[in-house]
């Protein structure tokens, strides 16, 4: 690969995509390569079959080397949230005398609030305001004067099982791994930083996993992830009309949250086969499988506190519901707050299904581009 391109495997938990790009003009990504499989995913924090996880992403790591003709020899891996854990910590520094904080005293600072987590690897921290010692708060402390130095810093951690689970398929392979947080990824990419900076919340709805979290800066300050998305909508299609799961799809593809009460029945097509369904059933079914989600931000939005928190808009994205017509609105009004859709800034990318990919690209060439030690193991 050329010296500005990387290689990312963003880990769904119903597709692996693994994609070659770079970084073009204006923000924008020149992609080599990308290669989008389906396969089994994982709920409880562990792979439903790692024979077919393991077969899955050697199938669509041979396509995209095909395609570039040339083999991959650094991969940067996501990890979702079902996998990570994140550990908040406000570490403080002092100094002998008044001095400029350099960015090693940032890194000496990030260092002091890590800890050691069973079961878990650390992968990067990430911090949402740090605190001078004149009550100075400032989201960059750098070139400041100060005696000392305090910060509300994040530390984002995988499941070794995880890492276990994907460095025993690249065993002997000769490539190198590194590990980037597809949440942290996708919040700093989608989301501006002016807007972070005073809090943002983002839910991440995927197939069998969602996973909803509060945003600082850089850091992330909570998060919950369940077994709840776009799967549970298909079971009550499923099981409300008997239908198969290819025929269930293809319903909820073109279901309108909207439709008027006592509209009738719906005809729809799949596989050749004519399916007749009830209108106002329908709506139902789709919305009792959307209220799993809502149940889901609806507990964690209650363990927030503060005014600050109260009228801060629900960012959504993710391949989970964005397709369906009024998804975004039910879920709206069951948790209470002005919900929006958040994708890519990009042409032909634009899309919430493709969020999750294009932001660890995005991570991955921030990365090689500051390059060093220190932007890997504390994130810049």
């Amino acid at each position: 690969m050329s010296r500005k391109s990387v290689a990312v495997m963003d880990i769904r938990s119903s597709e692996i995509t693994v994609v070659v790009g770079e970084r073009g003009v204006n923000n924008t990504f020149v992609f080599r390569a990308i290669k989008t499989v389906e396969y089994g995913g994982y709920n409880g924090g562990v792979f439903f079959s790692e024979k077919e996880l393991s077969d899955t992403v050697s199938s669509a790591l041979r396509e995209v080397e095909k395609v570039c003709g040339e083999k991959i020899r650094n991969l940067y891996v996501g990890v979702p949230g079902e996998f990570l854990e994140v550990r908040l910590s406000e570490p403080v520094t002092g100094f002998s005398k008044r001095k400029r904080i350099s960015d090693k005293d940032i890194a000496a600072l990030y260092d002091s609030g890590k800890e050691n987590v069973l079961g878990m690897n650390f992968l990067r921290a990430g911090s949402a305001v740090f605190t001078t010692a004149d009550k100075r708060r400032v989201i960059d402390p750098v070139g400041i004067l100060s005696t000392s130095l305090k910060g509300i810093v994040s530390y984002c951690y995988c499941s070794a099982y995880f890492s276990e689970t994907v460095e025993k398929i690249f065993s002997g392979t000769g490539i190198q791994l590194t590990y980037l947080p597809s949440m942290l990824a996708m919040a700093c990419y989608l989301i501006p930083s002016e807007t972070r900076d005073e809090y943002a919340f983002l839910l991440d709805v995927g197939n069998f996993s969602s996973t909803v979290m509060l945003i600082q800066g850089n850091a992330i300050l909570a998060q919950s992830t369940a077994p709840v998305g776009r799967a549970q909508i298909l079971k009550q299609l499923i099981d409300a009309f008997s239908l198969p799961y290819d025929a269930a799809t293809a319903l909820l593809g073109k279901t309108n949250l909207y439709t008027r009460s006592n509209a009738g029945t719906f005809e729809f097509t799949s596989r050749n086969i004519s399916y007749e369904v009830d209108l106002d059933r329908l709506v139902e079914a789709v919305k009792d499988g959307l209220d799993a989600v809502c149940e889901m931000v609806g507990e964690f939005m209650e363990n927030m506190h503060g005014r600050e928190l109260d009228y801060k808009p629900l960012y959504v994205t993710g391949e989970g519901i964005s397709d369906i017509r009024g998804a975004l609105e039910h879920v709206s009004k069951r948790v209470d707050r002005v919900c929006e859709y958040i994708a890519p800034d990009l042409p032909y990318y634009d899309k919430p299904s493709m969020s999750s990919y294009i932001s660890l690209v995005d991570m991955a060439c921030t990365d090689k581009r500051k390059g060093g030690f220190f932007n890997h193991l504390f994130g810049g």
